[in-house]
């Protein structure tokens, strides 16, 4: 039986290197077109005091930087150990070649230990408590006796957007638990996984309907939600004719919600309530400028972001207040 060093057992390798913001996605692709498994890419200064923060997202202009000035690339790849350092400069010569990129820059080679994949990934996600009365699991997680009273969301993590452990959904879902108390209506914007929605069905809301723009979401939302037996109806963004609601989340990005503004107020009730998540703490003023009718203020942070709240206008009430041009395109 070979040993593990064996040149007839292939392993998996990885190669690194540091290359400047304008070479680094074009090499990355052409890694892939090379034989990279997959390619990842990260701040070369990270835990440094040069370490940059940069968070891409859907409608920022193009001269907003996407990757770091110093990006350290990583491509995964599988070899013979005899065969790994060829394979591996034959790699990155073809992505050089192909990107024409000068490869200039120093890399390095290493194998990856074999490891119970499966078992590392799932011991990534565990059990989320949120406020007294909800529980959001994987569904290899044990239910212990101290959670026998809260609302069990099971939820593992797929293609959708949303497992409860990133900053954004944990306020949108402390919200949820702090203030729905049953019988409301709720409109999910931006449902990636559905967790939002599906939450409001487990705490009491009676009649939900999340929005996407991608169909795999909505395909994970209806999924999800038959798992937790919570009953929903799923929707593109273009859909029109929703009845407003008494709670509209939209946990998705600064930009958008920026543009999003007159149609998410638009969806909120008389008194309802609008909710904001996805947005940087430092992006609040500038979202909360964006929406005319409904003042909106930071309700909690957590980690460098922040989430928006703010009530609708009671019926009888008539002020007027004039958006701001900035938020829309001209």
């Amino acid at each position: 039986m070979p040993s593990a060093l064996s040149p007839e057992v292939t392993q998996w390798f990885e190669v690194s290197l540091v290359l400047p913001a304008s070479q680094a996605e074009p090499f990355s692709e052409q890694l892939l077109e090379a034989g990279a498994l997959c390619v990842q890419v990260d701040d070369a200064q990270a835990d440094t005091e040069n370490e940059e923060a940069i968070f891409a997202e859907p409608g920022l202009d193009e001269d907003h930087p996407r990757v770091w000035r110093q990006t350290r690339i990583t491509a995964l790849f599988e070899s013979r150990p005899r065969e790994a350092q060829d394979q591996a400069l034959e790699m990155l010569a073809r992505a050089s070649h192909a990107s024409m990129i000068a490869l200039d820059s120093p890399w390095q080679l290493k194998p990856l230990e074999d490891q119970d994949w499966v078992r590392l990934t799932q011991s990534q996600f565990q059990a989320i408590e949120i406020g007294e009365r909800l529980l959001i699991t994987p569904s290899w997680e044990p239910i212990h006796s101290i959670h026998a009273q809260r609302k069990r969301l099971v939820l593992d993590p797929g293609l959708a957007f949303g497992t409860g452990s990133h900053p954004t959904t944990a306020l949108c879902l402390q919200w949820l638990e702090a203030h729905l108390r049953g019988g409301e209506r709720v409109i999910d914007y931006g449902c990636g996984s559905g967790i939002l929605a599906i939450a409001a069905g487990l705490l009491g809301a009676t009649s939900i309907d999340a929005i996407d723009i991608d169909p795999q979401a909505l395909i994970a939302t209806d999924d999800n939600a038959q798992r937790n037996q919570v009953s929903l109806q799923t929707h593109l963004t273009r859909h029109r004719g929703l009845a407003p609601a008494d709670m509209v989340l939209a946990n998705i990005l600064a930009a958008p919600l920026k543009l999003l503004a007159p149609t998410l107020e638009a969806l909120v009730k008389p008194g309802g309530y609008l909710v904001l998540a996805g947005l940087l703490t430092r992006q609040v003023e500038e979202v909360a400028g964006c929406y005319a009718n409904i003042r909106l203020s930071a309700w909690r942070d957590l980690d460098g972001w922040s989430v928006l709240v703010g009530q609708g206008k009671s019926a009888d009430h008539h002020e007027s207040i004039a958006p701001a041009s900035r938020c829309f395109p001209q």
